[in-house]
């Protein structure tokens, strides 16, 4: 009757974790609104979950939780520092333009200083750099995220201290066997996995992972077009003032091609004005043309002659963009083919401008009046964001590219950074992983403690603080913790070691350890691995014993599947972290990490029995 009972609740938890996951999927609604959905299923559905509203609610009270929230925020006072800058232009400098090189330094940075250092700061700090590095490389930040997230996971094998779950197992097997973990008991097998972990990510993993957030196009880079675009500003005395842009510019232009792209004024920008368009004092006008002529007329004209960052000295704080880039293919159907430039109005017909024109290998970016347009020419466009999709339709052209708010470097920033503060931040960052790490207090205690010293030091805003969070992460996290509870409480997760025992006596012992570290790896993505190890060492120790089995090999296997949380984004807090920065699908870590777990399944097994025996 007992069995009969936690049958069927867990049959109910596993029906409700089936639907979680189908909507995870499927993303019929968004994952934390999917999550609020499981909170009020398992209280709904209380008689076979066992779970009511304080226990469904003690997600958003979790140390996990907690600890992701605090880490964003010190994240963002790791950042506000310029601390994140300076490592980013190290590793930039290591890598020098390669692509390849920056990747492999990424991943063996972060699995590498996982092994010392808790691994959730590791990404933490590893975020906003890698955001920036992925910018600068003009690569997609999803391509580098999750990998990033894995190999610190990867890198937490290496000691004692890598992550908590080290430090309850190691209790574990104290307890039951007499033997605690040392500070490097299994570096050479955390080794072995995290050389074979990255050589994956750095490799097969990058074709496996989509590129979700699209990386920087640098248009104007490719169009040669950065020394031909120049920002004035109109002053109070400038006889521009009250001038249209057909009036007043012709004097800037002389004789040169050129056009306005842009006029940003105090109630926002406008792209591709009308030749009508009144100045005003204190426009910054963005032209293309000969920069020499440009430069020369604005001195006569009271114009400053900008450079590409903030106006914050001369007025409103109004970033250096250029506005949307369109890159378009002409076809061959093209009503422009044979057409002279100098007789089409783009202004009139495409709502844009024309900044270049590539042919082959040769790019024009002025005096392209007389040139007669062909099929297969790729023109570089300028216009407004309402009017990208009017171009998208638009059957004389076909659009390759669309860069919006385009800059012209990575300098046109105006952040300001607390230099000040870095050596402050980088103590505080410090004090919260060591004294985790001694355990006088809990990863998430001491992180809270450092979002205090870090906001009362002055390395960090208190909104700057709160606007870091990604509080659908939070949510996510929060409805995930009551289902692992529910599936404890309904006998689900101990059916499943049940199961394990029954095959006991048919496999081999090197067969059980490698399926106990295949079927703790699956759990340890539904529950916390700190769960997953409560549940499954007690079990891994005692079947061990019943096949006269090295018990302590059995507790390596459990041990290190518990840390590689690749299936789910709610597996492990540092691949919610990544979630949202990356754009990641709840897919989209099964892609990457159902391969990566069984061949870490098959090099772990196979280190256990080389260093250690069955």
């Amino acid at each position: 009757m007992v069995f009969s009972a936690v049958s069927v609740n867990a049959a109910v938890v596993f029906l409700l974790i089936l639907a979680a996951v189908v909507l995870f999927a499927t993303e019929f609604v968004p994952p934390d609104v999917t999550a609020i959905v499981v909170i009020v299923a398992l209280v709904v559905l209380q008689p076979w979950t066992g779970v009511e509203t304080t226990t469904a609610f003690s997600g958003f009270s979790n140390v996990a939780t907690i600890t992701v929230a605090a880490m964003y925020m010190l994240s963002e006072g790791i950042h506000r520092t310029g601390i994140v800058r300076r490592l980013g232009d190290a590793i930039s400098g290591f890598a020098a333009g390669s692509e390849e090189r920056l990747r492999w330094t990424t991943l063996s940075l972060s699995g590498g200083l996982a092994g010392v250092v808790n691994n959730t700061p590791i990404v933490a700090v590893f975020i906003p750099m890698v955001l920036d590095l992925a910018d600068e490389y003009r690569i997609s930040p999803s391509k580098l995220l999750m990998p990033v997230s894995f190999a610190a996971m990867l890198g937490g094998t290496l000691t004692l201290v890598g992550t908590s779950a080290n430090l309850l197992a190691s209790s574990f097997s104290d307890r039951l066997l007499g033997h605690p973990f040392s500070m490097f008991e299994f570096t050479h097998l955390g080794l072995l996995g995290l050389i074979v972990g990255v050589v994956y990510l750095a490799t097969v993993g990058q074709r496996l992972l989509p590129e979700r957030v699209r990386p920087t196009v640098d248009l104007l880079g490719e169009f040669n077009l950065k020394g031909h675009i120049t920002r004035l500003y109109v002053r109070d005395e400038s006889p521009l003032v009250g001038s249209s842009i057909r009036e007043g510019l012709d004097d800037v232009f002389g004789v040169s091609d050129g056009d306005v792209l842009e006029v940003v004024r105090y109630d926002g920008r406008h792209a591709v004005p009308d030749p009508e368009f009144e100045l005003e004092s204190g426009d910054v006008v963005t032209v293309r043309g000969d920069p020499e002529s440009i430069r020369a007329a604005a001195s006569n004209l009271d114009l400053w002659y900008l450079p590409w960052v903030h106006i914050d000295q001369i007025g409103p704080e109004l970033s250096a963009g250029i506005g949307t880039l369109v890159e378009a293919r002409i076809t061959e159907a093209s009503s422009l083919v044979g057409e002279r430039v100098g007789g089409v109005d783009f202004r009139q017909s495409f709502e844009a401008t024309l900044l270049g024109i590539q042919r082959g290998e040769t790019t024009v970016t002025s005096g392209f009046s007389d040139i007669v347009l062909e099929a297969g020419d790729v023109v570089l466009l300028r216009s407004s964001g309402r009017h990208v999709a009017a171009l998208r339709e638009n059957p004389a052209l076909s659009v390759t590219t669309v860069a919006t708010e385009g800059f012209l470097d990575r300098t046109s920033t105006t952040e300001t950074y607390r230099e000040d503060k870095q050596w402050l931040a980088v103590a505080i960052v410090a004090g919260v992983v060591g004294v985790a790490a001694l355990g006088f207090v809990s990863i998430g205690i001491s992180a809270l403690a450092g979002v205090v010293a870090m906001i009362a030091g002055g390395a960090l805003e208190t909104d700057e603080a709160y606007d870091a969070v990604a509080w659908d992460v939070i949510f996510l996290l929060a409805g995930m913790i009551p289902l692992g509870i529910a599936l404890e409480r309904s006998g689900g997760a101990a059916l499943v070691a049940d199961l394990i025992v029954t095959v006991a006596d048919v496999l081999p012992a090197v067969a059980m350890i490698a399926l106990f570290y295949i079927v703790t790896a699956v759990v340890t993505n539904l529950i916390s691995n700190n769960a997953t190890i409560v549940l499954f060492i007690p079990v891994a120790v005692d079947v061990a014993t019943q096949l006269g089995a090295n018990a302590f090999s059995f507790v390596l296997a459990v041990t290190f599947a518990a840390s590689t949380s690749f299936l789910t984004p709610v597996g492990y807090q540092t691949n919610l972290m990544v979630y949202g920065p990356g754009g990641y699908e709840f897919t989209d870590y099964l892609r990457l990490g159902g391969p990566l777990q069984l061949v870490l399944a098959g090099v772990t097994t196979f280190g256990i029995w080389l260093f250690w025996g069955v």
